[in-house]
């Protein structure tokens, strides 16, 4: 009974296991509903601004801030997007090796990469194969706000202004429903104008108490952040997603372990029993 007595002990093990999985499955789908309207509240603003953008810059084409010059490219910064912690599946994995496969190509063509970090687990990936890594962010949680990233997006933009960089992509998880996520590399600069029919002719405004120029840099540093953050949400609606999926696949194979084990135990307890009762009848016909 010894072995019986092993697999009921594991069947023990695993049931906790299972309800453990089941309760973060639960807190992951309610945490991706959550991040899921955050994610949809963004989107509008980060529209309706790059109309705005295109407006202004429509109205004073004679003026073209840096943050629209299209240079030639020798130096490309990106900002990865990755989670804090892990449980949830081959999402930061294909990430990186999307990633990867991006910094190789531009390795290839003799451009130079510089990085910058968001989440634990892109810090650990590119602390272990190395990078030149300019700002990093981690522990945002599950509700960042755009004060904790406007930091590390200063650091880029200034590497942006100062001509350290020539182009500026943002590299996250797009949630495209629950069952996928997929990696996504965005041009965050130079900036891609607004590709909107109505905004193709000038326009004439007055500006209170700042001029064009003043106001497109104020418009644009809000835009960026707005796009960054986007990511950082989409990402973390993406992790929650991921995750959700994870403890229920790990739920699923608990429930098939448990049926195997259950199996397994009555077959040993049923030969024990039968070992014990051949014992008994051998014992009766001696006497």
């Amino acid at each position: 009974m010894a072995i019986a007595k092993e697999i009921r002990l594991k069947i023990h093990s695993i049931k906790n296991t299972q309800k453990i999985t089941k309760a973060m499955e639960m807190v992951a789908a309610s945490k991706m509903r959550k991040t899921q309207d955050r994610m949809q509240r963004a989107i509008p603003y980060a529209k309706k601004i790059l109309d705005v953008i295109s407006h202004v810059a429509s109205a004073n084409s004679e003026y073209h801030h840096p943050y629209m010059e299209v240079r030639d490219i020798k130096r490309v910064a990106y900002i990865i997007i990755t989670t804090d912690r892990g449980l949830c599946g081959g999402l930061n994995s294909n990430l990186l090796k999307t990633v990867m496969k991006k910094i190789k190509e531009n390795m290839e063509q003799g451009i130079e990469v510089d990085l910058c970090l968001i989440g634990n687990k892109a810090m650990s990936f590119f602390k272990r194969i190395g990078g030149n890594v300019l700002a990093h962010q981690r522990d945002l949680g599950d509700a960042p706000s755009v004060t904790d990233l406007v930091g590390v997006v200063k650091v880029m933009l200034d590497a942006y202004l100062q001509k350290k960089i020539d182009a500026l992509y943002v590299c996250s998880n797009e949630f495209i429903s629950t069952m996928r996520q997929d990696p996504h590399i965005q041009q965050v600069l130079p900036l891609i104008p607004s590709t909107n029919t109505q905004l193709q002719h000038h326009w004439d405004y007055i500006y209170e108490p700042d001029s064009a120029p003043q106001l497109l840099d104020k418009l644009l540093t809000r835009y960026i952040e707005s796009q960054i953050y986007r990511a950082v949400i989409e990402n973390i609606a993406s992790e929650q997603a991921a995750r959700m999926l994870a403890m229920r696949n790990a739920t699923d194979n608990a429930a098939e372990l448990i049926a195997n084990l259950q199996l397994a135990y009555n077959k040993a307890r049923q030969a024990a029993i039968t070992r014990e009762l051949s014992e008994i009848v051998a014992g009766a016909s001696v006497l």
